[in-house]
């Protein structure tokens, strides 16, 4: 049996996920004045493989599925050949600010209730 089951360990993967991707729409907003710089964004597919199982890939159960792509093992940063735009970022800043804080919430949730239920075996 496993102490920590694998809601925990998504929700920890999405964590990461969430702190990488801020790093990333903070370098954009950081590089609005250089006249060559490109926005760049995580590469979402291999962040989704990486997180439901290190990379397995996405299983297609229907011949109607769009093909999933394999994950990088990291979260690849990718170029997405538009300017900055600080309206478009900001609004990615604060979307994933609150989903970083509401996967952080789940987690103290979670483990809430092992603390509960560790309490209550004693």
């Amino acid at each position: 049996m496993e102490l920590f089951d694998r809601t925990i360990q998504r929700l920890s993967a999405m964590a990461d996920f969430r702190a990488q991707r801020h790093k990333v729409i903070v370098s954009n907003v950081t590089n609005i004045d250089v006249p060559q710089y490109r926005a760049k964004e995580l590469n979402f597919p291999g962040a989704l493989d990486d997180a439901l199982g290190g990379g397995k890939g996405l299983a297609r159960t229907d011949g109607r599925h769009l093909a999933g792509s394999a994950g990088t093992g990291n979260h690849e940063v990718v170029d997405t050949a538009e300017r900055v735009k600080l309206d478009r970022e900001m609004g990615n800043l604060a979307e994933n600010q609150l989903m970083y804080s509401m996967t952080i919430e789940m987690l103290a949730r979670k483990f809430r209730g092992l603390s509960t239920v560790l309490k209550e075996a004693k």
